[in-house]
């Protein structure tokens, strides 16, 4: 997939308050910079209605932008090039085929992105990962909402999940996420290319949503149905401005909140039905 690449310069004081304004508008992720942030837009998304909102943003919070297209052929080069293991203590070590073992963790995930999203350094990969590993998984059903690279449905199965389905509107994820789970020996994940309702009419006992604020507003009804009785949603994508809203709607879709985390910007919610 092609992008347009926004860069946004913008003071430390309001970066908070400027990425609660961004994360109306369609993009599908966001990058801490020095300056500021990188936004990342989807080149099929309306660019003169997102640059139109944009400037009406920067207006008010007064920061500049400019933009770049990235052509989906470069994403390889770019991972490659700064994609380093990353692990989270002793649980698991997320690394790519080209990385030697890590020999001293319980779990290893190896994942070449190609042209999909999701290795573990983002901050809200790494909140699902650390919020997995106090999960009991050990014979469960699980979906992947949003897989990406698939690095949550193969860690769910090195955690022993037995059944694990994993969905992703964008093709080249539905394919990355096929591609890892061979790389990585995992034999239970049927992946699916499409919305969520290309999942199998299934009651899971864990859903695994990290995707972004409004997605996950937009599925709450579904998550919830699709969830068995003391199932658990793990919800991650949302900034830390937006908790309290995904909070509020998930509590009113009749899911209970048990733990919430942080990192950075960045939050991870768990609830259970």
């Amino acid at each position: 997939m092609d992008y347009y690449c926004f860069e946004i310069s913008i003071s430390a004081p309001i970066r908070e308050i400027a990425l609660a304004f961004l994360a109306e508008l369609p993009f599908d992720s966001f990058e801490e910079t020095d300056t500021g942030l990188n936004a990342y837009l989807p080149a099929s998304e309306s660019l003169e209605d997102v640059e139109s909102r944009l400037s009406e943003i920067g207006g008010q919070l007064a920061f500049r932008f400019r933009r770049r297209f990235i052509p989906a052929k470069n994403w390889n080069a770019v991972w490659e090039s700064n994609f380093q293991p990353i692990q989270i203590a002793g649980f698991c070590v997320v690394r790519a085929s080209f990385h030697p073992p890590v020999p001293e963790v319980a779990h290893e995930v190896i994942i070449d992105p190609q042209m999909a999203f999701g290795t573990g350094h983002h901050a809200t990969t790494y909140l699902m990962m650390e919020q997995m590993s106090k999960e009991a998984f050990s014979g469960a059903t699980v979906l992947d909402f949003g897989c990406g690279t698939g690095i949550l449905a193969i860690l769910a199965e090195k955690l022993g999940a037995a059944i694990i389905d994993a969905v992703d509107i964008e093709a080249p994820a539905y394919e990355n996420t096929i591609a890892n789970a061979a790389l990585n020996g995992v034999s239970h994940i049927r992946a699916y290319h499409g919305s969520l309702k290309e999942a199998p009419e299934t009651r899971y006992q864990f859903i695994l949503a990290n995707i972004n604020r409004n997605v996950i507003l937009n599925s709450l009804q579904t998550l919830y149905d699709r969830l068995a009785p003391g199932g658990v949603l793990l919800a991650s994508g949302i900034l830390f401005a937006d908790e309290r809203l995904v909070i509020e709607r998930a509590v009113d879709t009749g899911l209970s909140l048990s733990q919430k985390a942080r990192k950075e910007e960045w939050c991870c919610l768990r609830f259970s039905r």
